[in-house]
């Protein structure tokens, strides 16, 4: 099995710097783009299946990334939606700014979410970073033990903070949530699944200009 496993290209959301979580926005043009020109850069890889985030922006990611596959080898790629990667939900702070220029959030302990994220709490009416890792851990080590999946190729378009929960066991420093940054919009990490074990083979990759990375990581005062 292998997995190529992609964070969504940008939202308007991403662009003003607003928390989104759950909040079904669409891609924005840029993040369309993104998503292109990532598919164009992975148009030799043989997709047997999409599984994405049933949120707007990580199908379209999915879809977009999977177009130019499609096209080359001439099939229809099945597209499975699961609620299990989706991302970290911030319930009543949905929406509210979250940079320096814009902040909103009422949480004194909100740079806990980049500082010590495995012990952020959240919202009172949402989750923490340790509901989204248990969450992603199930879907994750369900994908790699079915049987029916051994031989496939599989893209999974999913979220920052979601995809860093589901891959911190596969990660050489583990006690770093984010490693030293968010993954960027329609950033791939491939994975390789042998007898169940799965192994990293190359972290973050983009296939755009790097002029474009946002990375929200290092722009907080942490």
């Amino acid at each position: 099995m292998k997995l190529y496993i992609i964070r969504h290209g940008e939202t308007k959301l991403n662009a003003l710097g607003r928390l989104q979580g759950w909040t079904d926005e669409p891609l924005n043009q840029n993040g369309k783009d993104l998503a292109i020109i990532t598919g164009e850069a992975l148009k030799e890889i043989p997709f047997d299946l999409v599984i994405t985030s049933p949120l707007k922006r990580a199908r379209e990611t999915g879809e977009l990334t999977v177009a130019a596959s499609e096209k080359n080898f001439g099939r229809k790629i099945p597209i499975i939606e699961d609620r299990r990667i989706m991302e970290f939900n911030w319930g009543c702070w949905e929406g509210l700014g979250c940079l320096e220029n814009n902040f909103e959030v009422p949480d004194p302990n909100y740079n806990i979410f980049y500082t010590d994220a495995f012990h952020y709490q959240g919202s009172p009416d949402g989750e923490s970073v340790a509901d989204v890792m248990e969450r992603t851990a199930v879907f994750f080590n369900e994908l790699i033990a079915n049987p029916d999946y051994q031989d496939k190729t599989i893209l999974i378009a999913t979220h920052g903070c979601a995809l860093r929960a589901m891959l911190n066991p596969l990660y050489e420093n583990r006690d770093s949530f984010w490693q030293e940054h968010v993954p960027y919009n329609c950033a791939v990490t491939i994975i390789d699944v042998q007898n169940g074990q799965a192994k990293i083979t190359a972290k973050d990759k983009i296939y755009y200009d790097e002029s474009l990375c946002f990375d929200h990581y290092n722009i907080i005062d942490k």
